[in-house]
């Protein structure tokens, strides 16, 4: 009998089961250098604002510094894409948006990266609903005028969208459904000029997230008519959601969360979630992003995978029933 195929046998097992023990110890030691964390936006936004703040407070948990990458373009692609093609190792990471992950699957043709079968999920960050706003000068108070008045004079109602395919976009679509209207869209490239226009009378109102109007309602410059959120934030508790106004199932959350390449190692995904978790925790981390007008709202690997899978097959279902055409 020839022994050397046992000998391979042997030695091979050897091997595997050195690689095996070696795993343990290698999450264990990680981080041994800076982690990068791509970002899909430009700096100054506010999901920059929100990666800055973890960043910084995550460097204490896990003695490396966190450097953040900008990569902005094609509502996150560009960034998600970079982040899916790296190694699996924790040192790449992609601070994600509902947009990239959730929402291009269905409204792009040309995505090069499967958000589930391509990314590993670390955890959801912070969630903050698009709202819908209006000039007082409109002299309407509820969602429910609002309606009345686009029943009333059809094609006369403006209001503006941070972009077609955008969740403001996505929510403005399920309001419309809901309430049996169809109002003038009117896209933007972003939150700024589509404020802009609203502050100088171009559209009679416009759906965007909270964070970017806190000034300006605080101000009484702007009125806010209703959330596209599931429930009433805590940190904004006069701001009344469109459902409980009786418009069912005009829930859109503009939800940021953190993603790794797929076959990063579980130990390393759950001391990132730990990190990032513990982070959100801090008190004075906390007050300053419920300050911005985002809900800390922090899960599991698990949950946040669950999560996922859900907004995906969602609004590739709106995207389908509405006709809404991608790039």
């Amino acid at each position: 009998m020839n022994p050397l195929p046992r000998l391979g046998t042997i030695a091979a097992g050897i091997v595997v089961a050195a690689s095996i023990s070696a795993a343990p110890a290698h999450a264990q030691d990680y981080p041994t250098r800076p982690i990068r964390l791509v970002v899909g936006f430009a700096p100054g936004g506010n999901t920059d604002f929100v990666a800055r703040i973890l960043a910084e407070r995550v460097r204490g948990q896990l003695g490396q510094t966190v450097i953040i990458e900008n990569k902005p373009g094609a509502n996150g692609a560009i960034a998600a894409e970079n982040v899916a093609k790296s190694p699996p190792d924790g040192y790449s990471l992609f601070f994600t948006t509902v947009g990239a992950v959730a929402i291009n699957p269905g409204f792009r043709r040309d995505l090069s990266y499967d958000p589930v079968k391509d990314f590993a999920p670390i955890g959801l960050l912070t969630r903050a609903a698009p709202v819908l706003t209006v000039m007082p000068s409109l002299a309407i108070n509820s969602a429910t005028e609002l309606v009345a008045r686009a029943k009333a004079r059809p094609g006369t109602i403006t209001i503006g969208i941070t972009g077609v395919g955008a969740i403001s976009h996505l929510g403005l679509e399920l309001f419309e459904s809901a309430a049996g209207v169809k109002f003038v869209h009117v896209p933007y490239r972003g939150s700024g000029p589509a404020l802009a226009d609203l502050l100088g009378g171009q559209v009679n109102g416009i759906v965007i997230d909270i964070a970017v109007m806190l000034e300006h309602i605080k101000a009484g410059k702007i009125k806010v008519l209703g959330s596209t959120a599931a429930a009433r934030a805590e940190n904004l508790p006069d701001i009344p959601t469109l459902v409980e106004q009786g418009f069912a199932d005009v829930v859109a959350d503009n939800w940021t969360g953190l993603l790794a390449p797929a076959g990063t190692p579980p130990a390393i995904i759950a001391k990132l979630n730990a990190a990032f978790t513990g982070a959100l925790n801090e008190p004075d981390t906390r007050r300053k992003i419920m300050e911005s007008g985002l809900t800390v709202s922090p899960t599991s690997p698990a949950e946040f995978g669950l999560i996922l899978k859900s907004e995906i097959a969602r609004w590739d279902r709106v995207i389908r029933e509405k006709g809404i055409k991608g790039e």
